[in-house]
């Protein structure tokens, strides 16, 4: 078995949760197998003295297929 991890940058305006879930959702959109998820990173984008968005970085693991093209 062959895994695979990429970064990524999740990014609510909700919660530091609903970053990270957005992440792992879209990324799934093209990736397949995604089974772990390891946050690296939280930050806060701050306008008029409140934070106004949570950024989380996120390693995302996920196998790769094997495909026998013929």
């Amino acid at each position: 078995m062959v895994e695979k991890t990429v970064e990524l940058t999740g990014i609510s305006g909700n919660s530091i949760e609903d970053a990270v879930q957005i992440a792992i959702a879209r990324a799934g959109v093209t990736l397949a197998g995604i089974h772990s998820a390891r946050v690296q990173d939280i930050s806060a984008v701050v306008e008029g003295n409140r934070v106004a968005k949570w950024r989380v970085t996120v390693k995302v693991t996920f196998n790769v297929q094997d495909q026998i093209h013929e």
